[in-house]
């Protein structure tokens, strides 16, 4: 064997790839699935019925340790409530449904040497949540006796949404040089159109937006790219960057021949040229105290049982093993079967975090951006999207937040390490700031409106009192008018309500200097005459100076 570059026996990557959904579709009691519920020609995704709702029988032990890792507030949010007790009412499913595309049998890749290799598919899924306009695409593929140089290769080239740039020779940089999805007769699918160089140009240029690859546009129909030209019901941007973050597995036969650069360079994704890692030693030192989960690794020791190391960053998780272990390997009960699930949920929930807040951010940037203070409409809208943004956030407190996942040590600490590589508690914090700051503004717009309301009100009914008296004043007889003809008494019924009416309206146009003037009368500062009389005369050119100046309120 060539310790230099080993074969991993057993290869398997889960790409998890957060969206953010817009469309005339999203949003509503039954979104964001419910165009996927559907069956057609044009959707290939079937609902995949949960372990949970078939018959208890057929109910696996390796999905009750699946179950058993998380704490009981996570398993209600990934499974549900349970059956309801006869006669209760409420919710009990999950808030997640997923969907799967059976159409997809392998992924064909070009490495860098030229040699193709097709990965097994083993699943593409998609995962929709309850409530919040984000799906997860989910693609796990699998492949047998690779050297390492060669997955290397695959961890740094495959999972790009979009080229980062271009070669001189045309070909897209840090991309595969040829990625096809391959159905279950042989047959190509869709291959990716990444060196299309001039089509990405193009594209970004006109919508200030990334085009995403082909082949990922091909997997995500019936839903179409927010700037496409396709006609979609529903339509899906990016929100993070364009390298889907990932889960790797390998099995090699001795891991104990990896350094900690090799671990570093697997972890962060660089390429497989055999060259020294170019980064300084306090950065190497960075990363494998900040990278490196080393709670079964000990390479002193020389057992099988020592010989697992996890490293994660956030965009990453690579678990490297023996794959001489029997633990390690085994798929059902053993480390494989907690990689493909249990695993892959934690960085799911870390991921879905993150997205859903960067959403909900995104949200509140367009509500300020649209905000036109001399529009009313755009003043109304924005008043409605902001409301229906703190109900989704608040809901998404409740609903999908959580800091503690598992008391199983492992889990634990990876999801504590993978929120913390996300930022997540620092996104949450600051959205739980620019929620408070936006309905701050609101309580204080409403305060301010409801002030303004009772002031011309007040004034109103201060200065009332003299249309009150006017209008009493035909009532108490002086003038006897009652046996006169009705053009008569009309007449001065006109010449009492016309004055009240236009002192009304200069009440209201004036409420605002006339609430001064009684204030500035009323108040005890001002002793003398003189110095009352010059108050008056102050507080009146000033607010005849404010009405001849156009006023925007904000």
């Amino acid at each position: 064997m060539n310790l230099a570059d080993p074969i991993v026996r057993h290869f398997r990557q889960i790409l998890m790839w957060p969206l953010q959904l817009l469309g005339d579709e999203v949003g509503g009691a039954d979104s964001p699935w419910a165009f996927l519920e559907t069956p057609g020609e044009g959707n290939p995704w079937r609902e995949l019925a949960d372990e949970f709702t078939v018959d208890p029988d057929q109910f696996q032990e390796r999905h009750y340790r699946e179950f058993v890792t998380f704490l009981p507030h996570v398993q209600r949010f990934l499974y549900g409530h349970g059956r309801p007790i006869a006669g209760a009412t409420g919710h009990n499913e999950s808030p997640i449904r997923v969907f799967r595309r059976h159409d997809i049998a392998a992924c064909r890749m070009q490495t860098q040497n030229g040699e193709m290799v097709d990965f097994r598919a083993q699943h593409v899924d998609l995962y929709c949540f309850f409530d919040i306009d984000i799906v997860i695409l989910v693609v796990e593929i699998a492949a047998d006796e690779l050297p390492l140089s060669q997955i290397q290769d695959v961890l740094y080239r495959f999972g790009r949404s979009s080229p980062a740039g271009w070669d001189s020779t045309g070909s897209a940089s840090s991309c595969l040089p040829y990625c096809a999805w391959i159905g279950h007769e042989g047959q190509v699918l869709a291959v990716s159109d990444m060196n299309e160089r001039a089509e990405f140009l193009r594209f970004t240029g006109a919508h200030r937006a990334q085009k995403v690859a082909w082949h990922w546009q091909f997997l995500l129909q019936p839903m179409v790219l927010h700037h496409s030209v396709d006609v979609g019901a529903v339509r899906y941007r990016q929100i993070e960057y364009h390298r889907i973050p990932k889960l790797s597995y390998l099995a090699l036969d001795d891991p104990f021949v990896l350094s900690d650069e090799a671990f570093i360079g697997l972890t962060m994704g660089t390429r497989s040229d055999g060259l020294p890692l170019p980064y300084s030693p306090a950065t190497l030192q960075e990363c494998r105290e900040e990278m490196f989960y080393d709670r079964f690794w000990n390479p002193a020791l020389g057992d099988l049982r020592a010989s697992m190391r996890v490293t994660c960053n956030g965009h990453a998780m690579v678990m490297v093993g023996s794959a001489k272990d029997p633990y390690f390997s085994d798929s059902e009960s053993g480390t494989l079967g907690q990689f493909r699930h249990q695993y892959f949920l934690l960085g799911l929930i870390a991921h879905f975090h993150k997205a859903a807040l960067l959403s909900l951010s995104d949200h509140l940037v367009n509500a300020v951006s649209l905000l036109d203070l001399d529009d009313p409409g755009s003043e109304r809208r924005f008043r409605d999207t902001i409301r229906s943004t703190r109900e989704v956030f608040l809901r998404f407190n409740h609903r999908y937040w959580f800091h503690e996942v598992s008391n199983q040590s492992m889990a634990k600490d990876l999801f504590e390490m993978w929120s913390r590589h996300l930022g997540n508690d620092r996104l949450f914090q600051e959205l739980r700031e620019e929620v408070l700051d936006m309905g701050h503004y609101l309580d204080s717009d409403d305060a301010r409106k409801q002030g303004d309301a009772v002031l011309r009100l007040t004034v109103v009914t201060i200065l009332g009192l003299i249309g009150t008296i006017a209008t009493g004043f035909l009532g108490m007889n002086l003038i006897d008018e009652a046996d006169n003809p009705l053009p008569t008494k009309l007449l001065y019924f006109a010449m009492v309500m016309i004055p009240t009416v236009l002192l009304t309206l200069l009440t209201v146009r004036y409420s605002r200097m006339i609430a001064d003037l009684i204030d500035t009368l009323a108040d005890d500062s001002h002793v003398g005459l003189h110095s009352r009389v010059r108050a008056l005369k102050q507080v009146f050119r000033s607010r005849r100076k404010d009405l001849r100046t156009p006023r925007r309120e904000y």
